[in-house]
């Protein structure tokens, strides 16, 4: 079985957790780049990120590949944007729609407050193809990283295997 992480990360706590599964699931992973960037500070980080995932966007993103025929499960990672899934992931699975026929699902969120629940709900139904086998919720991953941070990852990647 082949796993493929697909995340976006916009400040590098999904990033954190992307690389450390990947590391021990000994999957592949994307990166997901919108061509024009979101913010990363002040109140434009929050007021332009939670509008485009509130009203749905779907930015354009630089050129990625996957060959979906190498892959058996899809594992998405994002920020958590007004309890919503950041919008890169939105474009991501209405330009593949074909390619995720039939291959089963993971995910997990990165958040500093609240509403993860709800994005991972909404990225379950936006998917449209069956429950996830797993979900996880990491607080600040990597911008309040501890041990314990790094044993929940790992604990996710245990129930993944």
């Amino acid at each position: 079985m082949a796993d493929l992480i697909v995340y976006y990360s916009l400040e590098g706590n999904t990033a954190y957790v992307a690389e450390r599964l990947k590391e021990k699931l000994d999957a592949h992973s994307r990166r997901l780049v919108p061509i024009k960037p979101y913010s990363d500070k002040g109140i434009s980080k929050f007021l332009w990120g939670g509008k485009s995932a509130i009203m749905a966007e779907k930015p354009d993103l630089e050129d990625y590949n996957v060959d979906f025929s190498r892959f058996d499960r899809i594992i998405f990672g994002f920020p958590v944007w007004a309890s919503n899934f950041t919008p890169p992931l939105r474009t991501f699975i209405e330009e593949n729609r074909e390619g995720l026929k039939g291959k089963r699902f993971a995910a997990f969120a990165c958040q500093s407050g609240n509403g993860a629940e709800k994005a991972l709900a909404k990225l379950e139904k936006c998917v449209n193809e069956t429950a996830f086998e797993h979900t996880a919720i990491f607080i600040d991953p990597k911008a309040k990283h501890t041990e314990d941070i790094d044993r929940q990852i790992d604990e996710f990647a245990k129930a993944l295997s």
